[in-house]
């Protein structure tokens, strides 16, 4: 599907529904339930995740500018996770996270105020020209604090979702998000509160339970006080680092199967690429499909592919068929969308990106020495730029700006595969600051550099599938040492023929692409975790392993003796004839593995 190029520095536009915010009504809206309320939204498909800190505008942004207008309704986002009663009751921090307004936003909540404003003063955050539909995500506690926090956010959004998955150890001190799963009094207070005095709809995000038929029993809870819609993450709490493991979607389809039919549902796990999509909703009968780690390797990742012969310059694909948006295109928009938005100035005049297809020869004989002053001169530049210095008012707003601090972690997740490799451009990334834009865009100039040194070397390589796959590989035709990694390239992840909740080779070969190319990072299982040592059992789940498998060897030992075989199998004691020389006395016993015993 082809999308808009913002080669020469214009953003494109984005969608949504377009509503005259003069004309939102100081009386309270028609508030609309469940799938009705679905409905009237667009009915999305795809919902990019609330994540702390990295779900903010400019981001929810660069993910709908690779969808054409028509298609961007399907497209659902969610803020970061707020903290609900420190949104409630401190300005400052409600005003640096959540910035719908150019003005600060007002406090106690004003509705008639806020329809009255011009479309001038309307900002960023739940624009309805071109942030929505758009949910806001709080954690919380506390039916009061919670309803206090959705009332300031509630005329610039179209729903408010309640937080009941996050599994991380600052919940469970703070006695939110998947810590509160066993009080369902509580949640359920919190929710109808808000169902029954919030001018919007109120959702909720819910982790799965130990089983299914307490899963099922604790979505009635959240649905019968009044959720509108429930996302389900298919892991447990427990699921979480080292140990997150796959998702179950088998969980989200008994929950599908055993609702009733207009139960809005959305599904959450193990949506790595855009095939996944179809995949899930194929699987667990959701309504649409959210993504989170996924979106932030591949903010592209709800964008079909172009078909082939219409790539574009921002879009490769690679002789094996195999493809994905470059980085160097992706991180212009970003910055793009940065400049214009989160700055409020026309973004930079850039070049055309770099196509092998037009290099001339003379260009194209790029020597390692050429890259090495180049890279020299642009360290000089970088480091000219940070001794620039700011206002210290500009500096402070600039600090506090949310689309702005969370720059640096989405380009680290972005080049991850790049930065592996090219530690210049690491480097230099871990230098920038919050606000230092030159350096940023200095790191967009590496990353630009880098990747046109890859695609040249790339061209350049011959048909010999050992030279190709060094190149995917990452080693630019240089042995690379210790790689756990399977060619890729060459190998289709079919022939693994691996179960995917033991192994993640064959996850890895599927996703795996050049670094100039955006893609997922595809975590170890915890078993392979395990065996490299990056992660312990702790006693409690070592303690459960040996009860299962003591359990499991039980059952082993009953089936094999209730078909007449010995546990382990039969072992035999017969005596060793005996040879010419050897002594009086008995023969030497010896024992014969016979049926049942496993010897390869």
């Amino acid at each position: 599907m082809a999308t808009q190029s913002v080669d020469d520095g214009a953003i494109p536009p984005l969608g949504g529904p377009v509503v005259d915010p003069s004309s939102v009504p100081a009386a309270k809206r028609v508030k609309l339930h469940g799938r009705a309320f679905y409905e009237s939204i667009g009915s999305p498909k795809w919902v990019v995740a609330p994540m702390v800190e990295q779900s903010e505008f400019a981001w929810r942004m660069l993910t709908r500018s690779f969808l054409p207008p028509d298609q961007s309704p399907k497209l659902l986002a969610y803020t970061p996770m707020f903290h609900s009663r420190m949104f409630a009751d401190t300005p400052k921090y409600r005003d640096s996270h959540f910035q719908p307004l150019r003005s600060f936003l007002p406090s106690p909540v004003d509705n008639y105020h806020i329809s009255q404003l011009p479309e001038s003063e309307w900002h960023l955050d739940g624009n309805p020209k071109f942030d929505r539909p758009l949910f806001v995500q709080f954690c919380s506690n506390s039916p009061d604090d919670l309803l206090a926090a959705a009332k300031h956010v509630a005329p610039f959004c179209d729903a408010v979702d309640l937080n009941l998955g996050c599994p991380q150890g600052i919940a469970k001190r703070g006695n939110y998000g998947a810590f509160l799963q066993e009080d369902w009094d509580l949640i359920s207070r919190m929710i109808r509160r808000l169902h029954e005095e919030l001018d919007v709809p109120v959702t909720a995000k819910m982790r799965v339970l130990e089983t299914k038929e307490k899963t099922l029993e604790y979505a009635k809870t959240l649905l019968n006080a009044g959720a509108s819609i429930i996302t389900v993450h298919g892991r447990r709490r427990e699921q979480k680092g080292h140990n997150t493991g796959l998702a179950d979607w088998s969980f989200i389809r008994y929950l599908r199967d055993n609702l009733p039919p207009e139960t809005v549902i959305f599904a959450n796990g193990n949506i790595l690429q855009h095939e996944d999509i179809d995949k899930c909703l194929a699987a667990t009968g959701a309504d649409a499909v959210m993504s989170a780690e996924g979106n932030l390797y591949d903010p592209t990742i709800f964008s079909e592919p172009p078909p082939p012969g219409q790539e574009g310059s921002e879009y490769w694909r690679g002789r094996d068929g195999k493809g994905g948006y470059r980085v160097d295109a992706v991180m212009r928009r970003y910055m793009d969308i940065i400049h214009k938005y989160a700055l409020g100035v026309p973004p930079p005049q850039r070049k055309p990106l770099f196509l092998p297809s037009g290099v001339t020869e003379p260009e194209a004989q790029v020597t390692k020495a050429q890259c090495g002053e180049k890279r020299a001169a642009n360290g000089e530049e970088e480091q000219a730029n940070k001794r620039q210095k700011m206002s210290k008012s500009d500096r402070r707003q600039q600090v506090t700006n949310p689309n702005l601090t969370a720059m640096q972690a989405h380009l680290f997740h972005l080049l991850r595969p790049l930065v592996s490799q090219h530690h210049n451009v690491r480097d230099a990334l871990a230098r920038c600051r919050v606000g230092e834009i030159e350096n940023f865009e200095n790191v967009l100039r590496l990353v630009e550099e880098a990747v046109k040194e890859g695609l040249i070397a790339y061209e350049k390589e011959s048909s010999d599938q050992k030279g190709l796959t060094s190149i995917v590989n990452g080693t630019n035709g240089e042995p690379k040492e210790n790689t756990s990694t399977p060619n890729v390239e060459a190998t289709n992840p079919a022939e693994f023929n691996l179960d995917p909740y033991t192994s993640s080779l064959a996850t890895v070969a599927r996703c795996k692409r050049p670094f100039w190319v955006c893609q997922p990072y595809v975590r170890p299982l915890p078993k392979e975790a395990i065996e490299k040592g990056s992660m312990q059992l702790s006693k409690k789940e070592k303690a459960k392993l040996a009860k299962e498998e003591e359990e499991k060897q039980r059952g082993e030992e009953a089936e094999s003796t209730a078909v007449g075989l010995v546990p382990g199998g039969r072992v035999e004691k017969q005596v060793k004839g005996k040879r010419e020389g050897d002594g009086d006395g008995e023969g030497e016993v010896v024992e014969v593995p016979k049926e049942g015993v496993v010897c390869g």
